[in-house]
């Protein structure tokens, strides 16, 4: 699946990254199905997927799927970033990095499209995980804590 030396495509693995990201999709394409940083990525992403799906089973007192769920989200902002770096990196860059002796063939438009896309979805991710992280932090705190004596007594 890895491209040959000279023809990475910069848009390709803009995009890649964008879609598949998670799943080490842009990793692979340009590095070959050999990469492990690229295999990595499948742990985080099936451990959220897992917490999801626990959730949506169990209910929100999971606290299993608390744990697992911003795997998830944070493996998705971490690829939006990536997105975001490969479509803003200027060609000379991309060619001395992914393809030396070569051209990067890329189309700028969608190249700067998908960055803003995945600054979009990586802000929405990296802020869903944020936001959900300290909802389950404060219900558990509050659930943890003694009451005071005038919320005892009952009139």
């Amino acid at each position: 699946m890895t491209a040959s030396a000279g023809d990475r495509s910069k848009t390709l693995a803009t995009w890649l990254a964008l879609g598949g990201g998670s799943l080490g999709l842009h990793r692979f394409y340009l590095h070959g199905l050999g990469d492990v940083r690229g295999w990595l990525l499948w742990l985080p992403s099936l451990l959220g997927a897992y917490g999801v799906l626990r959730m949506r089973a169990i209910g929100q007192d999971d606290r299993l799927a608390w744990l697992l769920i911003p795997l998830l989200g944070l493996t998705i902002a971490a690829t939006m970033l990536t997105a975001i770096r490969f479509g803003l990196m200027p060609r000379a860059q991309w060619n001395e990095r992914y393809n030396p002796g070569g051209s990067a063939r890329s189309v700028a438009a969608l190249d700067v499209f998908g960055a803003a896309l995945a600054l979009a979805f990586g802000a929405t991710a990296l802020m869903a995980s944020i936001a959900f992280m300290a909802q389950r932090y404060f219900e558990h705190a509050a659930e943890t804590r003694p009451q005071s004596n005038s919320q005892r007594l009952t009139p």
